[in-house]
């Protein structure tokens, strides 16, 4: 009898155990669609600065109901970085091609079969097929361009310089000191590569010695190393020139009207950026519509507008602003295209010698 009672008090025991267990589990699983409610709200953007509308993102959220956070950077090297020590908690970046295969073949983004979206057949031709994506797994198009300097006509002796790298790195004395170079590492290796007519992937430590030379040579020329701020650094007058990049000329020449952007005679870099979902994001379908949203003619166009830069949507130029599509900064004479030089995604021994020479530029 009381092996019985015992037994049944066991039973019971074991009973309210399972209830509890049972309960915790309803418990858990009644709070995981609250969880997923709350995350599905969310979309944590990772972007250059002054890139992404501020208006843009306002409509987007009125229209999905989904909240997005901006966070900035200043080249993609800060970008690339910060990705590779496992930070951030991104669901969207925006990588130039210069590093889009890097970060693929690394592991680094999440694959969204971006070519299958509904609005992917918006995209014209060779964005639909970047080289370092060419079906698209990975990558969305956003913007496009090039990147060369701007100098302040009207300060200028005789009020024009010539279309040569030369002016830039080997300035003339009136305007040595009121130069502004990019703190882009890229940008400004691959610069003085293309005037100095050295491969901007060179392996060879020799090339890299003659573009650190070139560099320190113009360092005491040189006002300030910054990639944000030129729009409103050229436009007040802080500076006389600026290596800057196609859309940011664009915009500093309707506030200067002596703005001129050069397309350097010995080549210039032609790239193009792209919305990505880096591997872990914490809402990774929130970002497919955000990327699909972007790929529609009227929002792609209000982000060329607001940031002065070539989108890759068909149609989008119903909606862009005509001042933008005259500009000779975005829409070059069609001489000047033969000195475009598509950006490249170098080897690991090239991105070595470049970080090398970066390093000790900046001592």
């Amino acid at each position: 009898m009381q092996s019985t009672v015992a037994a049944r008090a066991i039973s019971i025991r074991g009973l309210k155990r399972k209830l509890l267990k049972w309960t915790a589990v309803g418990a858990a699983c009644a709070c995981l669609p609250m969880l997923a409610a709350a995350q599905s709200k969310q979309l944590f953007l990772y972007s250059w600065a002054n890139y992404v509308p501020p208006n843009l993102i306002k409509r987007f959220e009125a229209e999905t109901s989904i909240k997005v956070t901006l966070d900035v950077y200043d080249s993609n090297e800060t970008m690339l970085a910060k990705l590779q020590a496992g930070g951030g908690g991104y669901d969207i970046v925006i990588p130039s091609d210069s590093v889009l295969s890097t970060m693929i073949k690394s592991g680094l983004l999440t694959k969204v079969d971006a070519g299958k979206m509904p609005n992917h057949k918006n995209v014209t031709a060779p964005h639909d097929r970047p080289p370092a994506d060419p079906n698209s797994d990975y990558s969305v198009p956003y913007t496009w361009g090039s990147t060369g300097f701007t100098y302040d006509s009207a300060k200028v002796p005789g009020g024009k310089l010539t279309d040569s790298w030369k002016e830039f790195f080997e300035p003339r004395p009136e305007v040595s000191g009121s130069i502004a170079a990019m703190s882009s590492q890229g940008e400004m290796f691959t610069a003085a590569a293309h005037y100095l007519g050295i491969d901007t992937c060179t392996e060879n430590p020799a090339d890299a010695q003659k573009i650190l030379d070139i560099l320190l040579k113009q360092k005491p020329s040189v006002k300030i190393y910054s990639s944000s701020g030129t729009i409103g650094r050229m436009a007040a007058g802080e500076v006389t020139m600026h290596h800057q990049w196609n859309g940011a000329s664009y915009k500093s020449g309707l506030k200067l009207t002596a703005a001129v952007f050069v397309y350097p005679k010995e080549g210039m870099n032609l790239w193009s950026d792209y919305f990505v979902v880096p591997k872990g994001a914490p809402n990774v379908e929130n970002a497919k519509i955000f990327m699909n949203w972007m790929m529609d003619p009227k929002n792609a166009a209000e982000a060329s507008n607001f940031n002065g830069y070539n989108n890759a949507v068909r149609g989008s130029s119903a909606f862009m602003d005509p001042a933008l599509a005259a500009s000779p900064a975005i829409n070059p004479p069609e001489a000047m295209k033969a000195r475009f030089r598509p950006v490249k995604d170098c080897s690991a021994k090239a991105r070595e010698l470049r970080d090398g020479v970066w390093t000790r530029l900046n001592r």
